[in-house]
Formats: structure tokens, sequence, C-alpha cells
């Protein structure tokens, strides 16, 4: 078969044709011989991060934190001067936070979406008026609910790293090869802990819903032991995270965690990972969890009274500016009808009354869902040992 293709050339091309067949040939053979990590080199030069605000001191006590998720590089986005004048004084980039699903072996439309991003007339003029801390999702990370087993997974890492490193999300980030990653704000008394879950690095892949199996969405429960959400190095140091002594912790997951009902991402789909996370905080013995969630394209509040020993409380924020307007979906831990327009979320604490509003606001920056939680209930049981029986 070889001979026979080679024989065709050769007939038929004038030798500098045959001479341009052969290069492109040793090329391709060059590019398929490389393992699948290194195929895709992401040419992080042609990006000019942007020129981040700093984070705020360690020390210094915040009162509001904005988050978000789901932002279209290539779409007007006016939400962000209604976040601007809300005056965060940290936001939270949960996920999405570009779209630029990977089909070229040089990952250029991640690369373009990173510079249209960092070019945005909306978003540019908040970057120099806002700390940003992230994590991503799928569509930055380069993959629609893609996972472990994503092959440019490296070169996807890089591309954040560069965009990222400026604001303190990369600086902050735990060993290895993922992108969470925790900060602790505040005095004693008024400590915020932010951890930002990497779900996409070491996830398993998911169970896919058979055609005609009734339901909502692509993806079915999978209790299998061995699959994994956030792999075994994460977990160690999320339990570690956890055990750090503060007042609030606000935990971000890219997907929805509380959320029931439905088959899209969440953590749902690994339910042994899930009760590990619930199992993991319980654990710890840490007090004040509230988790933040994207991915979703509409946004809810959820409570679960179970999971831990204490009411935990979940606000899933999405999308900053790609919103579904389908807001009809309903859970068994869902507090409120969701919202289905753009939207962001805000995290406000009034420290001597000791209670936190978690907000919708919508891209006008008006309340459109909320639910005021008391830090004092927010403590685990405290369970007698055996000497004091």
């Amino acid at each position: 078969m070889f001979y026979d293709v080679r024989r065709f050339i050769e007939r038929n091309l004038p030798p500098i044709g045959v001479l341009a067949v052969v290069i492109l040939g040793l090329v391709f053979a060059a590019q398929i011989s490389q393992p699948p990590s290194q195929r895709g080199v992401p040419r992080t030069g042609e990006i000019a991060p942007p020129a981040w605000r700093s984070l705020p001191p360690a020390t210094q006590p915040l009162q509001r934190i904005g988050f978000g998720s789901c932002f279209r590089q290539d779409l007007p986005a006016p939400i962000w001067t209604a976040i601007a004048k809300a005056k965060p004084e940290l936001f939270l980039m949960m996920g999405d936070n570009v779209y630029g699903d990977v089909r070229s072996p040089d990952l250029r439309e991640l690369v373009g979406a990173y510079k249209m991003l960092a070019a945005h007339k909306d978003f540019r003029p908040v970057v120099t008026a806002l700390p940003f801390l992230a994590t991503w999702d799928d569509h930055d990370y380069g993959a629609n609910d893609g996972g472990a087993d994503f092959v440019h997974r490296a070169a996807s890492l890089e591309l954040f790293k560069n965009f990222w490193k400026g604001s303190g999300t990369v600086a902050a980030a735990a060993a290895g090869d993922g992108v969470q990653n925790a900060h602790i704000f505040g005095p004693v008394g008024q400590r915020i802990q932010i951890i930002l879950l990497d779900t996409r690095s070491f996830r398993s892949p998911l169970k896919r819903r058979p055609r005609g199996v009734p339901g909502k969405g692509k993806y079915l429960p999978d209790d299998t032991p061995s699959k994994t959400m956030l792999g075994d190095a994460q977990w160690q140091w999320l339990a570690a995270e956890l055990k750090k002594p503060a007042e609030l912790r606000l935990l971000v997951s890219s997907i929805q965690v509380i959320a029931d009902g439905h088959g899209f991402e969440r953590w749902g789909n690994l339910p042994r990972e899930r009760q590990k996370l619930f199992d993991t905080i319980r654990a710890s013995g840490a007090n004040g969890v509230v988790l933040l969630s994207g991915d979703r394209h509409r946004a809810a509040i959820y409570e679960h009274l179970r999971a831990i020993d204490y009411p935990l409380y979940e606000v899933t924020s999405s999308a900053l500016n790609l919103s579904f307007d389908d807001p009809a979906e309903v859970g068994p831990h869902q507090l409120h009808r969701m919202y289905g327009r753009n939207n962001f979320g805000m995290v406000t604490i009034d420290w001597s009354a000791k209670r936190v509003a978690l907000t919708i606001r919508d891209q006008s920056g008006g309340p459109v869902r909320e639910q005021v939680i008391d830090l004092g209930r927010m403590v685990p049981q405290v369970v007698p040992s055996a000497k004091g029986r």
C-alpha cells in the first residue's frame, strides 16, 4: 500500500512537490510519535495577562465577597458595571471564565479566548478595581464536561497559570498539577477561608445515560468505588485546609454539590465522592462551611440539613452573560425558584451580628434571591467523650 502511494506521488508530482510531501509526512510522524500531553503546545506568549489588582492583606477583615461563573468572552457583559458598583472586596471566578473548547493541537481556541477576555471592554476596567481569585470548569479547561482523560490537560494548565498568575491564584495553588488554591483573610474572630477546588484535572469519566433511558440530562450516578472527583492528593490537601482555624469558609466547586434531580454535571454523579466530601467536612471539625458553585447557566440557593453536623448551604451563580432563561427546575434541597437570567452572587458578612447574607443579584445589581444564615448555628455538634459519660 505504501509503495503504491509513493509511486503515484513520484509519477504525478514534480520534484519540489515530492519534497513537500516528504517533509509534511515527517512533521506528521513527529507529531503522532509524541505523547498526547506534548502535542498541544500553547502559545502563552501571545497572551498579555491583565494587570491584576493585589489581593487584600491577609489581616484585613472582609465583609463583601462577589462570585460568578460562565463568562462568554465574545459577548457584551454589562453585568460588570453592576458588580463594580456592589464594591466586593474580592471576586471569585468559579469556572467557565472563558469558552475555549479545544479542537486544534496548539490550543488556538483557548489562546484566543484568553486574549479576548484580557481585552474585553466590560471586563478590563474591573480588573484594576477589584481583586480576583479563580478556578476553572470545563470550557476554560478546554473540553466540554472534560476530566482527567483530557489529552491537553498539561497545556491547558500552562495557559491558566499564565493568565491568572498575577491575581494571587497561582501563588496560593497547591503543589501538583491542578488549580486548587486556598486563602485566609481577617483577624481572629473574623477569619474567612476561601477554598477553590479543581473538579476537572483528576475527575474520573462519568457514566452516560443510555439512549431511551428516561430522565433529565446526560449522566447517571456511578457508584464505582475507584472513581474520583478530586484525586488522592487534592483530597488530602482539602482535609488539611479544613482543619485550619476560620469563622467562615467559602468552599468553591465549579459544579453543583447539593443539587439533585438532574443528570447534568454535579457531585451526585459520583455519589461516593459527594459523601466523601460531606464526611471530610465533618471529620475535620470545620465550622462555618458554605458552598459556592456555577456551571448551570441559572442560579439557585440550596440547603441540606443532614449532610454534615449543621445546615449546609450552597449558592449556585451562573451565568455572568450566558444564562438560559429556564427556571423551571426543582430539586429536594432547593430553597427558592431558580433564577434564569444573567446574575452574580454576593456573600455579605455582618461580623458584629454574626450573620451572613447569601444573595443572587441580577444584571443591574438588584437582589433577586437571598438567604440569611446565622454563623452561630454553623458549628459541629460536640460529641461527649467516653470519659465524660
